[in-house]
């Protein structure tokens, strides 16, 4: 039985004697987490560990498949929300845009022509990491340096520094060239299924 996923996710499994029947698989602290019913044989752990497995990232992956189509307007109207419910709607953008040319930086802002573009290097990331870099950008078009009076427009966000601390290990896995999915912000969709003998 594997340890880790193929996309390099630890593999933890929890035997319960209070679970008879089904079968639990969540992406939960960066582990892909399966409960078992306490009384499975070997086997059956083996079997059901990876069926669950091959579901967790089978969602995983259909999640991470947006339209392409739709992602502009989805971006301007996700930028104009965030800009009313954490900067009193003062940002306004020209025009919010997914860029495929930004290799140094996660998004940029041009204050004077009132554009963003974000890194598609961001999709598939947890939505409030994403959140956090438009947000960022939005405060861009409000505050155009990284002065005080800027980071005091993003002190509302709730996930400033946790974002931030996300996209640098991001950083520092693409810079090493690691690779795997990240298990954060996964898990409130769990995967139940009924075990043998239901």
């Amino acid at each position: 039985m594997p340890s880790v996923t193929s996309s390099g996710i630890p593999i933890e499994v929890r035997r319960s004697a209070k679970r008879r029947r089904t079968v639990n698989a969540a992406f939960r602290d960066g582990k892909a987490v399966i409960s078992i019913p306490g009384h499975f044989t070997t086997a059956e752990e083996s079997e059901w560990v990876q069926r669950m497995v091959a579901r967790l990232e089978q969602r995983t992956a259909q999640t991470r498949r947006p339209d392409p189509k739709n992602l502009g307007d989805e971006l301007a109207a996700r930028a104009a929300e965030l800009s009313r419910s954490y900067l009193g709607g003062a940002a306004r953008p020209v025009s919010v845009r997914w860029v495929s040319n930004q290799n140094s930086r996660w998004g940029s802002a041009t204050p004077a022509r009132g554009t963003i573009r974000l890194s598609d290097k961001l999709q598939g990331m947890p939505g409030w990491v994403v959140d956090y870099v438009l947000l960022h950008e939005l405060a861009h078009l409000i505050e155009a340096s990284h002065s005080p009076a800027f980071w005091r427009l993003l002190e509302s966000y709730p996930h400033t520094e946790t974002a931030k601390a996300y996209l640098q290990g991001a950083a520092y896995a693409s810079a090493r060239g690691l690779a795997g999915a990240m298990g954060e912000d996964q898990g409130a969709e769990d995967t139940d299924e009924e075990g043998p003998g239901s």
